[in-house]
C-alpha cells in the first residue's frame, strides 16, 4: 500500500514545465563537466529529517503530519517508517541515503536490547536496498540526543559514558558494513564545553582521539573499506565544541596522527554559524586534500542556531559546485540533505517540493560553475594575479632557494614594490553575468 498515493515519481520536464511536482533543472542523464548529474552531485535523502523530524523549534512542538507514524517507539513502527522512506526516496529518484543508528532503530536503554533492534531494523533496510536499487552513503551512531551524553560521549569525563558510546559506535559500524555504506561520520554533537570552569580540556581532546583510533583499528578487523569522516561545527547545544571548523578538525587530526583515516563531511549552516562562507570551508578542506562529502544545507543568518534550510540560493550551490569540480568530482561521499521543511511546511506532500527545490538549485549551481570553469576568465584572473611568483624572486622564496638577507639585497636593490588591482567587484559582475 503505498504512502503517497497521489504524487508520481519526479521526472524531469524542464524549465518551461510549471508542474511543482518535476524537475526543472535537475536532469539526471544530463552530462555536464564530463558526467552525468546523477554522478556529479550523488544526492542522498537524511533519514533523520525525513523521517525523524516533526518540526519542533526552540519555541514550539512538533507539527509535522506523519499518519504512518504511531509514535511508539518500537521496532514495529521502525519497519514501517522504512517502508516510507524508501517509498520517498524511490520516487524523488535519489540514490543514497544517510542515517544515524537511533533514527532508523529504537534507544531501548538497554544496549543488548538496541543492539538486537537495529540488527532486525537493518535486515529489512537490506531488502528495501536491493529492491530499490538504494545505496548507504553513510552511516553514524547518535551519541549527542540520549540524557547519558550530556556532557559528551568521547568528551564525557565519564570513563563509563565513554565506554557505552565505543560500544554504540561498534554496533553502528557493524551496520554500516551490512548495509554496505560507503563512510561512517562521527559528529560530535557534545563534544565541547559549556564552561572551561570544570574542564580539562586536554584530557577530553586525548579521549576524543582515543575513541576516533579505537574505530580505525576496529574498521581493520572487520575489513571495513569505507571513508571515515568528522563534520564541524563551532556550537550549539555547547558553548564550544571541539571539531569547530575546518581548520580546527584538520588541526586535530595532525596532532592525533589522523589524518591518513579521515575526510570531512562539511555543512554550509555550520560554516555559517562559525563564522564562515561554505566557500572558505571547502577550500581549507580541498587545500588539504581532506574533502569528503557535504552535508547539502543553507543557514539563516538572521537566526543564532542551525536551522538546516534546503538550499535555494543560487550562489551558494554555485560556489559549492565550483569546488566541487576543482577537486575532480566526489571520490567518497555526496551531497546529503541535511535539511528539513520549515515548521509550516508540516505536510507529507512538502517533503517532495523541498527536495526537489533543492535539487534544481544545485543543478543551476552545477550548470553555472561548469560555465564559468569553462570561459576561464575567472581562473586567468587569479594566475595572473599571483604570477609574480612564478619566477624571480617569487620563485626563490616558494622553492626556499633564497635566504632572509639576499632577500633585504633585492628589495634594496628595486625598490618600492607596485600592486595592481584586486578588481573584486569586475570579478562580482563576472559571476553575476553567468548567474
Amino acid at each position: 500500500m503505498p504512502f503517497f498515493p497521489d504524487i508520481p515519481k519526479i521526472q524531469f520536464e524542464g524549465p518551461k514545465s510549471k508542474n511543482p511536482f518535476a524537475f526543472k533543472q535537475y536532469n539526471p542523464d544530463e552530462v555536464i563537466a564530463g558526467k552525468s548529474m546523477r554522478e556529479q552531485f550523488r544526492f542522498a535523502a537524511a533519514y533523520w529529517h525525513v523521517m525523524r523530524n516533526g518540526l519542533a523549534d526552540p519555541f514550539g512542538g512538533p507539527t509535522a503530519l506523519m499518519p504512518w507514524d504511531d509514535q511508539s517507539n518500537s521496532v514495529d513502527n521502525a519497519l514501517k517508517r522504512a517502508d516510507v522512506f524508501f517509498e520517498f526516496i524511490n520516487k524523488m529518484d535519489i540514490d543514497y541515503y544517510c542515517w544515524h543508528d537511533r533514527d532508523i532503530s529504537p534507544e531501548l536503554n538497554d544496549l543488548s536490547k538496541s543492539n538486537a533492534a537495529l540488527e532486525k531494523v537493518t535486515d529489512h533496510l537490506l531488502g528495501l536496498q536491493k529492491e530499490h536499487g538504494k545505496k548507504l552513503l553513510w552511516g553514524t551512531a547518535c551519541l549527542f540526543a540520549h540524557p547519558r551524553y550530556s556532557q559528551g560521549a568521547g568528551t564525557s569525563p565519564s570513563a563509563e559514558v565513554f565506554a557505552y558510546g565505543a560500544a554504540q559506535i561498534k554496533a553502528a559500524m557493524d551496520a554500516t558494513m551490512k548495509l554496505g555504506g560507503e563512510g561512517y561520520t562521527f559528529w560530535g554533537g557534545r563534544e565541547g564545553y559549556s564552561t572551561l570552569l570544570n574542564t580539562d580540556m586536554k584530557r577530553e581532546l586525548d579521549h576524543l582521539a582515543a575513541l576516533l583510533h579505537l574505530a580505525v583499528d576496529y574498521a581493520k578487523t572487520i575489513d571495513f573499506k569505507g571513508q571515515f569522516y568528522i563534520e564541524p561545527k563551532p556550537r550549539e547545544p555547547s558553548t564550544h565544541q571541539y571539531d569547530s571548523d575546518s581548520a580546527a578538525c584538520l588541526n586535530f587530526l595532525r596532532q592525533y596522527d589522523l589524518m591518513d583515516h579521515f575526510k570531512l563531511n562539511l555543512e554550509t549552516n555550520h560554516a555559517t554559524l562559525a563564522g564562515h562562507t561554505m566557500l572558505h570551508e571547502m577550500t581549507v578542506a580541498i587545500d588539504a586534500n581532506a574533502l569528503g562529502s557535504v552535508d547539502a544545507n543553507q543557514g539563516d543568518e538572521l537566526i543564532g542556531w542551525d536551522t538546516d534550510q534546503f538550499p535555494t540560493d543560487i550562489y551558494l550551490t554555485t560556489s559549492i559546485m565550483m569546488k566541487v569540480l576543482e577537486m575532480g568530482g566526489f571520490t567518497t561521499g555526496g551531497l546529503n540533505f541535511d535539511a528539513k521543511r520549515r515548521r509550516e511546511s508540516h505536510d507529507p506532500s512538502d517533503l517532495f517540493h523541498a527536495h526537489i527545490g533543492g535539487m534544481d538549485a544545485f543543478a543551476r549551481g552545477l550548470k553555472i560553475a561548469a560555465a564559468i570553469r569553462e570561459d576561464g576568465r575567472l581562473q586567468n584572473f587569479v594566475d595572473k594575479r599571483y604570477e609574480s611568483w612564478n619566477s624571480g624572486i617569487g620563485a626563490k622564496i616558494e622553492s626556499k632557494s633564497i635566504s632572509l638577507a639576499q632577500i633585504n639585497d633585492h628589495v634594496l636593490a628595486t625598490g618600492e614594490p607596485t600592486l595592481t588591482s584586486g578588481r573584486q567587484e569586475m570579478l562580482e559582475n563576472l559571476i553575476n553575468d553567468f548567474i
